[in-house]
């Protein structure tokens, strides 16, 4: 497989892959002077492991010798001179990534367009918003806890409304209630769902599983969602209408997503309510989505 053909491109922020808050909190506090120094004082130290390294470190686990399915780039608001340490870090961890994006404090949006990400992992919430404004996937990661009870296979949940689907449903809940919502979904059940922000994350997810047998599969997915009867319905044929395979679904009515998401070990939930990340987050590395009508008062 040739670079051009690789299925999975993975944009990373330096401070979701690594833990930088005590350089971070210098920043705040004396500015970037002090942050300079610090982090040039720092460099040949090894950073600690982020919310987002055991992921990226499962997704790296997908190349083969042979094979290459996903390619990870570091994005990273520091210059390439305060952004060594990093780099020093990568290396440290043996961690296959050979590309990186240094902007000096610049946004980095622009180029996730031209590194062709399908997702954006950052610990910066203006930086994930724009990165979903110009239609690039991306979520804030939460500090959580970190599941690790399945080390041999990646698993990756996924909340549906403005997240999977657009949020044009989770509007009708919002405005007029849980019954006008069942109404309408019920009487459209037939009509697909229009697409949210991450369906272009999990197409590129379904191209991967596509490449190896389904018993031996090292990528397990979940739709993890609060919708029951009737509104599971629109929700099978929409994923059937797109010919994309989830390899579990669960709807639960409302009830807390954490415990469940524990059960299925998912190594990074995506969610667009903040409530549902809070219960999640106890349990498993989460996503904030801030995308949708949950989130229009949060700007």
């Amino acid at each position: 497989m040739t670079q051009a053909q690789i299925p999975l491109y993975i944009a990373v922020s330096s401070r979701a892959l690594f833990n930088m808050e005590e350089g971070n909190q210098i920043y705040e506090k004396n500015g970037i002077d002090a942050y300079e120094q610090y982090q040039l004082a720092h460099e040949k130290k090894p950073l600690p492991q982020g919310m987002a390294f055991n992921l990226v470190r499962k997704l790296l686990a997908l190349n083969t010798l042979d094979e290459v399915c996903v390619s990870i780039m570091l994005i990273s608001r520091n210059s390439a001179d305060t952004g060594l340490c990093i780099l020093n870090s990568i290396d440290h961890y043996q961690l296959n990534i050979t590309r990186a994006s240094f902007t000096n404090g610049a946004p980095p949006y622009p180029y996730l367009k031209a590194f062709n990400a399908h997702l954006f992992l950052s610990a910066n919430e203006d930086d994930v918003r724009q990165s979903l404004y110009h239609q690039c996937p991306a979520a804030r990661i939460l500090q959580a806890q970190i599941n690790r009870d399945f080390p041999d296979q990646l698993r990756i949940a996924f909340d549906g409304d403005a997240v999977l689907f657009s949020d044009d449903s989770e509007k009708i809940y919002q405005r007029y209630g849980l019954t006008e919502f069942s109404k309408n979904e019920k009487e459209l059940a037939h009509t697909a769902l229009k697409s949210g922000p991450f369906k272009l994350f999990l197409d590129a997810l379904c191209k991967i599983q596509t490449l190896m047998p389904l018993d031996i599969c090292p990528i397990r997915t979940a739709l993890v969602t609060a919708r029951s009867a009737p509104a599971h319905e629109r929700v099978i044929l929409t994923l059937r209408e797109w010919g994309i395979r989830l390899d579990e679904a669960l709807f639960l009515g409302g009830l807390d997503k954490g415990e469940f998401l524990r059960a299925f070990g998912a190594d990074i939930f995506f969610d667009d309510q903040p409530n549902h990340c809070d219960s999640a987050r106890q349990h498993v590395t989460t996503g904030h989505v801030p995308h949708g009508i949950m989130n229009e008062d949060l700007t």
